[in-house]
Parts: C-alpha cells; sequence; structure tokens
C-alpha cells in the first residue's frame, strides 16, 4: 500500500511541473504558442496567452478553457508590451516562465529584399523579442525561465530565407548574450529550434491547400525521421525548459526538429 500511494505522488507531481506558476506566451493564439499554453495549463500554470488577431485570441481561450488570460498586444509596439505587463502585474504580481514565441516568414531571395521586408522580419523576429523580455523581466523572481523561439534557419543555408535565418541567428546569440547578463539573478535563458512543424504558418507560405500539402511533403522528405513535427511535440521541450527539470540547463539552443539540422 505504502509503494502503490508513493507512485501516486510521484505521479501526480511528474504532471504538474509548473503548478502555481505564471507564464507569459507571444505568439500564443495558434501553432505552437497555443500548443505550448495548453501544455501548461495542463501542467499547472496559469498562463497569458499574446496575440495580434482578437479572433484566433478568443478561439484559443475557448480551447484551453482555464486558468488563462488572453491579450491583444502586437510585439514590436512597445506601448502594446507596457499594457500586457501591466495587466500581467495586475493579475498575477509576477512572471515565472516566458516563452518569446512571437515571429514571421516572408521569402526573399538576396535580390527580392527590401528595406520593408528588412524592418517588418526583424521588428517582430527580434526587436519584438528584446523589448518583451526587457519588459518582463522587472517581473520575473530569482529561478524563473526565458525560453526564445529560434529556428533552423538560423544555422542553414536555405534559399529565400536569408533576412528571416539572420534574425533567428541573432536571437540564438541574445540567448547567450543574456544567459551571461542574468546569471547573477538567476534567471535562465535558452532557444529552442524547431524543424518544419505542422502549423499555420506553412499555410502562409503558400497560396492554397494543394500547395500546403506539397510542401509538407518537401519537408517530410527533408526529415530524417521522415515526417514533419507537431505543435505538442516542440510543446513538451518548451515544457522542460521552463520546468525544474532544465533547472542545470542555461544558454543552450536545443533542436526540436526530427534531425534535419543533425545530419
Amino acid at each position: 500500500m505504502e509503494c502503490f500511494t508513493a507512485r501516486l505522488i510521484q505521479e501526480e507531481s511528474s504532471v504538474n511541473r509548473l503548478q502555481g506558476k505564471t507564464a507569459v506566451i507571444t505568439g500564443g493564439s495558434s501553432g505552437i504558442g497555443l500548443a505550448t499554453a495548453q501544455r501548461f495549463v495542463d501542467e499547472g500554470a496559469f498562463v497569458f496567452i499574446v496575440g495580434r488577431r482578437q479572433a484566433e485570441l478568443d478561439k484559443a481561450l475557448a480551447q484551453i478553457g482555464r486558468n488563462v488570460t488572453a491579450v491583444q498586444a502586437d510585439v514590436t509596439r512597445p506601448d502594446d508590451l507596457d499594457r500586457l505587463f501591466s495587466i500581467v502585474r495586475e493579475q498575477r504580481g509576477h512572471v515565472d516562465v516566458l516563452f518569446a514565441n512571437s515571429g514571421s516568414i516572408e521569402h526573399r531571395t538576396i535580390d527580392e529584399i527590401s528595406p520593408e521586408h528588412y524592418d517588418a522580419t526583424f521588428d517582430v523576429n527580434v526587436r519584438g523579442l528584446i523589448f518583451t523580455v526587457q519588459k518582463a523581466l522587472p517581473l520575473m523572481p530569482r529561478g524563473s525561465s526565458i525560453i526564445l523561439t529560434s529556428s533552423i534557419a538560423g544555422v542553414k543555408g536555405l534559399p529565400s530565407h536569408g533576412t528571416y535565418s539572420a534574425a533567428k541567428a541573432a536571437v540564438r546569440s541574445l540567448a547567450r548574450t543574456w544567459t551571461m547578463e542574468l546569471k547573477d539573478r538567476a534567471v535562465r535563458v535558452n532557444a529552442i529550434s524547431p524543424g518544419a512543424i505542422d502549423t499555420p504558418i506553412i499555410d502562409s507560405q503558400v497560396s492554397n491547400s494543394a500547395e500546403a500539402d506539397e510542401l509538407r511533403a518537401k519537408f517530410a522528405a527533408a526529415t530524417p525521421l521522415g515526417r514533419i513535427g507537431r505543435p505538442e511535440e516542440i510543446a513538451s521541450a518548451v515544457l522542460f525548459l521552463a520546468s525544474d527539470d532544465s533547472s542545470f540547463v542555461a544558454g543552450i539552443d536545443l533542436f526540436v526538429d526530427g534531425g534535419i539540422a543533425q545530419v
């Protein structure tokens, strides 16, 4: 009986790795962000999901169902970030986990890059990420965790991805720098680099569903595991970096890519 009780206690604690924690997830209304928000709530956290489109936020709220607040905000706008963290402060008082996940991609070869394309890509993927972290830090106690979404594009030479790849390489660099800058505060910073994941981003890169299916098949063929990933698989990796399971992990870039950038 004692062994059975001990096992139940162990199993219960293993599925509440974020019990009582407060998390903020940008880009949290769909894809990887939404899957991570759902996983965090299942693990005991209260989650703030952030996105630009209210309709998607409303759907995400209905899907998650509990322990979640949606905030419509654009990470490229400092006033929106101030409002976001004011809401977090009022409702919860602190942030234990920040998943800076907002991002955007627009394909351009070197001869097609315009100043507008460059600004749009770096504004979301780098500038917005930097100021999201900066404005969250006053609310983050010792032992908090910051996870930054990078990409395999940051280490691979992918045609038409030059600006996006450079932006994601910058994200990986920031994880290293901030690990050193925040070490005295015991705030861990790590990056995560997904491979090809089945999210709405794939559909946004093409004109119709048939082209999207072709793109998924192309990604699957290029991936050693023979398929593209699921948002829930990235969420599991983010949970690891957010929880005490990774208490001695800092400054890394965790690839969750089916091996596509590894071999």
